[in-house]
Order: structure tokens, then sequence, then C-alpha cells
């Protein structure tokens, strides 16, 4: 079969499971809605979750931002590895106990403040949206190339199929959908990884073969430098951020992972607080797999692509090229009329231009594997896309209906509710859509912007919820409104307003939009701890209630909601 068959038959295969298992498993109550009953096993919950972590970046841009940038693009594995450790130590186990359905309802309870509240559901949509936006434009690119359809028109589909089974199953319906979505994931980015391990270094496991050797016996990486170097490059082991931005960087990554709401609101899914520590360790292990095979995959995609297109006639390119030209993510400009492609480091010489999100999908393709293994590899991308936009507007939907309607109308019935929740859903897909069709960046940076902002906002305020008595309802808010406005200003500075600035020597202390998230996080801490102490404690019932969480003492049993 050729190669748009195998795609149609593939991604329809995939999402004609994800739609009858959201059938199957539709939510009929706001706590099957919200999360999925509390009855998810924790090896359910560590398949679904790291479905919900490992989104269009991971599967997608991490390894393409690797390819192009070699050492520096590791922040992204670091950051997002170290940040789920921290997530599974410091706060899931203590957020489970708690018993809340939502970051802003652990927040508006534990700050004894609806106005704290808000300004949480305010964080966690500009933290969704920006995240979510990453993901459709990952879903657009896939469709865009495998299916033939223009971009803003694979985004639109991906909308409906999200809608459907996001909107009727609710949490209850995207976790076992994710567990799917998990399994076709992992399957998609191993195969070809294999195959390409196996092709260039006789070695079957990506890992390995990352550090086994190429042609006549020259390790991978340091042929991969030699080539890079000739062409003007940095070296590809070798970077050229400043340790202090690549920390920056890094730091705002963990402590942004640690802060994302929909992955927080996972572990609320399980019965017991045991289950919640438990579901964490399947999760780690079943990221790990993707993430020790993402540098291989990487170094595989820009060695093959070089080796491929460099110094090639123009006319005599390989099909692959001409296949994603079609898309606008290849470019080739011939600018010294020699008919062959100069992929060279300065921008005035440089005829070859490769869009960052594409090196994972090609790869395939550029090593001249099976179209199934091609068209496995468009499901997987799919997979990772929706399983984490599913994730996020289920946190739209349910800080619009529960920690908005729900806290100022608390007479609505459990129907209602469960309207205004599905109805919340369906207006973040079409807005979720918009973003998919009109990015901010490609997907690695839009995400990266979502965890600065979840790290600026969020994780200060859980952190000392969990671990401080003194910190009152106004640190809270003026600490998460101090580094919301801080990080989102910096940001929208050097992204939007003055691009043309956006450079090392126009940062703040050389601290990069990618990295200030950690600096909004400071700012956070010291604006809540300043104002906490400058105003009365909590009251003692919070005290207590802080103190009942991190006791041990029951820590079989979930602290009833």
């Amino acid at each position: 079969m050729d190669l748009l068959t195998w795609t149609y038959l593939l991604v329809g295969l995939s999402f004609a499971l994800y739609i009858g298992i959201a059938i199957w498993t539709r939510a009929s109550s706001t706590q099957e809605f919200y999360v999925a009953g509390g009855g998810v096993s924790p090896l359910a919950n560590g398949l679904a979750t790291a479905a919900d972590w490992m989104s269009a970046a991971s599967f997608m841009s991490m390894a393409g931002i690797i390819s192009f940038s070699g050492y520096d693009g590791s922040v992204y594995l670091m950051g997002w590895t170290g940040g789920y450790v921290l997530l599974a130590l410091l706060l899931a186990p203590y957020l489970r106990k708690f018993g809340k359905f939502t970051v802003p309802d652990f927040v508006g309870d534990r700050y004894y403040s609806n106005k704290a509240r808000v300004v949480a559901v305010i964080c966690a949509l500009f933290i969704s949206f920006t995240y979510v936006a990453g993901q459709m434009r990952g879903v657009g690119i896939v469709f865009s190339r495998y299916l033939e359809l223009p971009i803003e028109w694979g985004v639109v589909i991906g909308m409906a199929i999200v809608f459907f089974y996001a909107v009727l199953g609710g949490m209850k319906g995207i976790t076992y959908t994710q567990v799917a979505q998990y399994c076709v994931l992992i399957f998609a980015y191993l195969v070809p990884a294999i195959f390409i391990s196996m092709q260039l270094t006789g070695n079957p496991i990506p890992q390995l073969g990352l550090g086994g050797d190429v042609a006549e016996g020259v390790p991978l990486l340091d042929k991969l430098d030699g080539i890079l170097a000739d062409l003007g490059f940095e070296e590809y082991t070798s970077g050229k951020k400043s340790k202090s931005d690549l920390f920056m960087i890094t730091l705002a990554l963990m402590v942004g992972t640690a802060g994302l709401p929909h992955v927080i609101v996972r572990f609320f899914t399980v019965p017991r607080v045991r289950d919640a520590r438990l579901s964490a360790g399947y999760a780690l292990v079943f990221i790990a797999i993707l993430y020790t095979a993402a540098p291989a995959v990487a170094a595989f995609g820009i060695y093959n692509t070089i080796q491929s297109t460099s110094e090639k006639p123009i006319d005599a390119l390989p099909e692959w090229v001409t296949n994603w030209q079609q898309t606008n993510l290849i470019g080739i400009e011939d600018k010294n009329g020699d008919g062959k492609v100069q992929y060279l480091a300065d921008p005035a010489t440089n005829e070859l231009r490769i869009d960052k999100d594409i090196m994972v999908l090609a790869s395939p393709e550029i090593a001249s594997l099976p179209n199934w293994v091609v068209g496995l590899v468009a499901a997987g991308a799919m997979a990772a896309a929706l399983s984490t936009a599913a994730g996020l507007l289920l946190v739209i939907s349910t800080s619009v209906s529960r920690d908005l309607f729900k806290t100022f109308r608390p007479e609505i019935s459990e129907k209602k509710e469960l309207r205004i929740a599905r109805i919340a859903a369906a207006g973040a897909v079409l807005l979720a859509g918009y973003f998919g069709i009109n990015p901010p960046g490609f997907v690695a940076e839009v995400v990266a912007f979502a965890f600065g902002l979840a790290a600026s906002s969020f994780f200060p305020v859980i952190l000392l919820g969990i671990f401080s008595t003194r910190i009152n309802r106004e640190g809270a808010i003026a600490g998460m409104l101090a580094g919301l406005v801080f990080t989102i200003s910096y940001i929208s500075y050097f992204k939007f307003i003055a691009p043309e600035l956006n450079t090392a020597a126009h940062w703040w202390w050389g601290i990069s939009p990618e990295g200030i998230g950690t600096l909004g996080m400071a700012l956070n801490f010291l604006v809540c701890f300043g104002v906490s102490y400058l105003t009365p404690p909590p009251p003692k019932n919070v005290q207590e209630l802080i103190q009942e969480i991190r006791i041990p003492k029951g820590a079989g049993k979930a602290y009833d909601h």
C-alpha cells in the first residue's frame, strides 16, 4: 500500500479506538467528569499520566530541537524529567490527600479565599491555552503532511476528535483514552528509532546506538561534530548558550512541570494516597522509555538529513524533501546559483530551511523506511498531541464550571454543572483551534512558555500551601499575580512587541524568554513571603488542615471530599 493509504488506515483505526473508548466510558456524574470517579488503578493512571504529560512537544519537537541545538537542547530532557520527579515527591501525594478536584480548588480552600481561587483560575487558563496551542499546531502539521490537507483543516479535524471524547467522556473518558494513546505513541516512537539505529550503527537499541559507530568505525557523535563544524555550526556535543541561561531554562521547566494543572489533576483520579505515589512511579518509568530514546532519535535525524541534502543537486534531492516542501515546513533557495543545496550556519549563505517540528515525523522517510512505519509515526504524533490537548481542555472546562460557576452559584444542580462543564470544554476547543492555526512559535517553544507561566504562578503557592502554615491568602494572591504578570510581560515583550531585540544582548541578565519563569517564580516566592508576614496568619482551622495533609497517619485512606 502507498503512504497515504497506510496513514489513513492507521490514523483512522486509532481515532476509532479513541472514540469507542469515549463512548464506553462516558461520564454520567460530575465526579466522573472531573476525576474519573476516583477509582482509576495506579497502573492505568501511570499510563494515562505519561500520555498526558508527553505532548506533541515531547513526541515531535523535543528531538527536533536537540537535532538543531545539540547539547543546548538537553535542557528540555533535564527540565521535564527532573520536574516530574519533583512533582511526584513534593506535591502529588499531599494534593491527593487534600482531596480536591483541581488546583484552583486546592488554592481556594487552602487559602480560604474565593479571590485566590479566581486568580488561580486565571493562571490555569493562561497556562492551559498557551500549552494547548502547541498541541493543536502539532495536529495540524501531521494532517498537513500525511493526509495532504492544509494545516488549518488538520487543526479543525483534531478539534472535532478532541471535542468528541473530552466533552463526552470527561476525565473518565480521557483517562482510558490516554492509556490507549500511550501504547500508540510509544510504539510509534520506538519502531522507527530501532530501524534507524540498526541501519546506522547495527545496534537495535537506540539508546546504545547513540554511542555506537557509523561508517568506518567512527563514533556517531564524533562524526556529527566534524560534519557540523565543517558547515560552520557549533559542534553537536558543545553548546553556545550561557550556563546561567541553561540553568534558568532547566529550572523553569522543572518547577513548571510540577505546577502544571492538567498533570496534577491526574493524581486525584486514584482511590488512595498510596496509589498516587505508585502511579507517579509507573508514569516515570513509562516516560523514561521515550525520553532516553529522544537523544538518539535527534542525532540520527540530523545526521541523515545532512547526508541526504548537503551539497546535493537540487533537481536530484530525495523524494522526502519534495514532499515536505509542499507543507512549507522545508524551504530551499539557491542563493549562489550553483544548482546544489548549501546547508550552512551563516544565514546569508544558507540555502536550506527546516522546521524543527518535522524532524521526528520526517525521519522514517529520510531513512527510507517502509510506508507503514511512516504512517505509524503519524498516528503516534496524533496520539501525543490529542492526549495532552484533551487533558488541558478538561482543566479549562473544570476551571470554568466548578471553580467559577459552582463557587459563586453553589445552588446549581449537578446536572447543570455537568452541562456547563461540557459547554466550557466546547468553547475551549474552538479557542484552542484558533491558537493552533495561529501559534506564537514552534511547538517546543510554545510549550516552554506554558511551563514558565506554571513555574511563576502555581508552583510557589502549591509548595508553600503544603509545607508552610504561615502563608496566607493575601500573600498567595499577591505572589501569583506578581509572578504571572511579570512572566507574561517579559515573554510578550521579546516575542511579540520587540522580537528584533530577542537576543542575549538585550535579555535581562542574559535570561531568555524560555527561562524567565524561574525569575518569575523567585518573585512569586518573595512577594508571597513578604505580604504574608505583613498580614495576619491563616485561621487556626486552616493551619490544622495543612498539618493534617502532611501526617502519614491515614495515608492509605483518601481525605474525604
